[in-house]
């Protein structure tokens, strides 16, 4: 299918090129698939060196700033400047596309929420969304130049890293309807306060389009930083969360693997499931229903499908560690939560932890634990080392049997935890991993936590080579 011919990238872009067509836009070359617009943007390395190894994999065309050597111009869209010209077809885009569009931020839980939103959605219409975490200023234009002129619903993701960041992304997406799942202590290197981020996170919704509706977390501290903004902004609110008026979270079940959750909205009640356990997904999945709502979807049949979810890789996935196949429950339980991790989303998956149920009997320690592995929390300002140590008070901690830390920030825990709590502390990741024999057991369940910097994703590596994985489903 056909995404951009050469005369509508030129005429979005105002570059110059030849005759081709594209079917899809990429950015790497290591993915690249016949037939796509090869964007030669500057990173670590100049986008221009690897043109020529993207047309050679396929590649329908190049956007480029310059003719690169050896590479033919019929084949390039040439601009001033690459990003700009990104920028260009995404704007292009959004404005070719005739449906509905979301934004999502938040401190915690955009990726999660954003693909939430899509499993519902996308059995009610042709449903676009960003890639992986694709939220940053090429993130962005990316996702709108990747979408069909005949999408039904798009969903994008908005991140930020410094003050003044959103509010542009969001007029680039002109979204109809713009959600804030939380406001935490996340990039506070950046901010002077909490109060900061929020007043950041409440420019999504200075893109909204006329008769636009913001889709707001009532439960935080912040609220009212977001919803004196949408009153400035004359956008229409919808709160959601346990003390919302709109869209309330009655109950929250864990109840082992699953989550039940109880909601009212719209003039109706709701009873549905998730099939992984968390209070924070729970609140986010009513959100999700807000904005299917203000979206014009059905919000009663994608309550329904709300099973269907899975979080994404490293962001509170669950599964079985076989250990031995030819012995019953010589197995653990891994919480692969590797990807980011904040004061707030640390709660969250201790709270998943504390209530789940170890198997007794079937290791070498006989007794099954809850067991943390939990790495640096980074970008969390001046406060950080007083953040880490405070994580020994966590309610939720209370509940485990040992807690293993990784980096120089959580050596702060480790040395606050009590003696019957604290497990094994390494400098890096690496190093622990190397001792993953003798951090866990069958009939554990072990959570791996921490910012994705901190790269605890090699712990959570080591620990599946202990034996070979099982969805939890099986």
């Amino acid at each position: 299918m056909t995404l951009w011919t050469s005369a509508e990238a030129a005429a979005a872009t105002g570059g110059q090129t030849g005759d081709w067509v594209a079917t899809g836009v990429s950015i790497d070359t290591r993915t690249i698939q016949p037939g796509d617009l090869f964007v030669a943007l500057r990173d670590v390395r100049d986008g221009h060196e690897f043109v020529a190894q993207a047309l050679e994999k396929g590649a329908a065309a190049a956007l480029v700033s310059h003719v690169p050597d050896g590479v033919s111009p019929d084949r390039l869209l040439i601009v001033k400047d690459v990003l700009q010209g990104l920028e260009a077809l995404g704007v292009a885009a959004r404005a070719r596309c005739k449906g509905r569009v979301a934004a999502i931020t938040g401190s915690v839980g955009k990726t999660s929420t954003k693909e939430m939103l899509r499993t519902v959605l996308e059995r009610q219409g042709k449903c676009h969304a960003a890639e992986a975490s694709y939220n940053n200023h090429w993130g962005v234009p990316l996702t709108l130049a990747r979408m069909p002129a005949d999408t039904d619903y798009a969903i994008i993701e908005i991140g930020m890293s410094n003050p003044g960041e959103i509010a542009p992304l969001s007029r680039m997406v002109r979204p109809h309807v713009a959600m804030v799942t939380t406001v935490a202590a996340a990039h506070l290197a950046s901010f002077d306060s909490l109060a900061g981020i929020a007043t950041e996170k409440a420019a999504i919704i200075d893109g909204l389009e006329p008769g636009g509706v913001a889709v707001l977390n009532a439960d935080i501290e912040t609220s009212s930083i977001l919803r004196d903004h949408a009153d400035a902004r004359a956008a229409r609110q919808l709160l959601f969360g346990e003390t919302a008026p709109d869209w309330t979270l009655r109950d929250v079940r864990l109840n082992g693997d699953v989550t039940v959750i109880r909601a009212t909205g719209a003039g109706q009640d709701y009873l549905f499931k998730l099939s992984v356990a968390g209070r924070h997904f729970a609140t986010n999945a009513v959100g999700v229903l807000a904005v299917v709502d203000a979206l014009g979807a059905d919000p009663v049949t994608a309550a329904l499908d709300m099973a269907l979810w899975v979080p994404p890789a490293g962001r509170g996935t669950r599964e079985t560690i076989v250990i031995d196949e030819a012995t019953d429950g010589e197995s653990l339980a891994l919480l692969d939560d590797s990807f980011n991790a904040n004061p707030t989303s640390l709660t969250a998956a201790l709270e998943v932890l504390a209530a789940a149920q170890p198997v007794d009997n079937v290791g070498r320690v006989v007794k099954g634990r809850r067991i943390a592995i939990l790495g640096d929390m980074l970008e969390l300002g001046g406060q950080e080392v007083q953040m880490h140590r405070d994580v020994a008070t966590n309610a939720y901690l209370q509940e485990l049997d040992l807690v293993h830390c990784v980096g120089p920030l959580m050596h702060h825990l480790w040395q606050a935890l009590p003696d019957e709590q604290r497990g094994q502390w390494a400098q890096t990741a690496s190093e622990l991993a190397a001792r993953t024999t003798g951090l866990v057991d069958c009939g554990d369940v072990v959570l791996v936590k921490g910012s994705k910097g901190s790269k605890v994703s090699l712990v959570v590596d080591a620990i599946r080579k202990l034996g070979h994985r099982r969805p939890l489903e099986e």
